[in-house]
């Protein structure tokens, strides 16, 4: 709840800025409005960098909760083409590559193909959240929620680096658990609401920007704030805070309450939604390049749009760089 409330202070400049500059290019392009030419050139590049390696990232995790399915199948598939957990060696990544390839695949087919397959995806991720929501809720025990703000515990020697910066600026004793602690936490799940930027890339591909990106940009937020506080509220109140994995928090907590199984339907609920979060990344990226490029920040050919709306070479540039990117991440 506190990263989401500190998201929506993000959020509403986002907002404020895709009504007002209704273009292609998210922060590139508010910058490019408001600071000039050089720090949007920063910026630009910037959204590049992260949307590219956020592609590769994502890609290894959706190719790790595929294998596990694989697994749980008694499918095995050779070590030298998955993703290869505890080995510092590099290898060849076939799925996720595999995965970035199709996606591209389908943006390069238009805006109306990607926006059906993402309406399909993201109802059957939101299907299993719900799932799950429900599900955990009959498996509460109200004990496990006392005490409701755990007494604060001094940070181990060597962990102070995963303190917030206002503990390090104002020389507060780095803690897990009260009130700090939660500032903590906060300052860690405020990467889960990031996407709501990459709404403002599409901003010429709606019919009216000036109402619908506002609506979007903050209506996304809100629906993702309200299913992650309930799935908190569902998962610490099936299993005790100091017995939750940190690997797997959801899968323990119905293992605890006698159901494995579900461990496999999660699993197969984080592969669905992140790959629609691979798509939103390369459907960003995409329109950050076409922006630059009309700008005359990158070559022309980056711009130019085939009938089904779509920049073609673009997205075929951000296929090559995350495709090569995702086979090739350290496991």
């Amino acid at each position: 709840m506190v990263a989401g409330v500190v998201c929506a202070l993000a959020a509403l400049c986002y907002a404020e800025f895709a009504s007002t500059v209704p273009v292609a290019g998210s922060a590139y392009t508010f910058s490019y409005a408001s600071l000039g030419e050089l720090p949007a050139w920063i910026i630009g590049w910037d959204l590049v960098l992260e949307f590219a390696l956020g592609t590769a990232v994502v890609a290894v995790g959706w190719s790790g909760y595929i294998q596990s399915l694989m697994d749980n199948a008694g499918w095995q598939m050779p070590a030298a083409l998955g993703s290869r957990e505890g080995s510092d060696v590099f290898g060849f990544d076939i799925l996720a590559a595999a995965l970035v390839l199709v996606l591209t695949g389908i943006l390069v087919l238009g805006m109306k193909l990607s926006a059906r397959v993402t309406t399909v995806v993201v109802a059957v991720k939101v299907t299993v959240v719900l799932v799950v929501i429900i599900a955990g809720a009959f498996f509460i025990t109200a004990d496990n929620y006392d005490p409701f703000i755990p007494e604060s515990q001094p940070v181990p020697a060597g962990d102070n680096l995963d303190a917030p910066l206002i503990q390090l600026m104002f020389g507060w004793a780095p803690a897990n658990f009260g009130v700090m602690g939660i500032f903590t936490a906060a300052s860690v799940v405020f990467f889960a609401f990031i996407g709501f930027d990459i709404v403002a890339t599409a901003a010429e591909e709606t019919r009216n920007p000036q109402r619908d990106m506002p609506r979007g940009i903050l209506g996304s937020l809100f629906i993702c704030t309200v299913l992650y506080v309930l799935v908190s509220i569902v998962v610490t109140g099936m299993q005790r805070y100091t017995e939750l994995s940190v690997d797997a928090p959801l899968a323990d907590a119905f293992k605890a309450t006698g159901h494995p199984w579900f461990a496999g339907f999660i699993s197969f609920g984080a592969a669905v939604g992140l790959t629609t979060v691979c798509m939103i990344l390369l459907l960003g990226q995409t329109r950050v390049f076409f922006a630059m490029s009309r700008d005359g920040l990158l070559p022309r050919f980056f711009s130019r749009v085939h009938p089904g709306s779509a920049p073609r070479t673009g997205r075929r540039s951000c296929s090559v760089s995350s495709s090569r990117s995702s086979p090739a991440s350290p496991r």
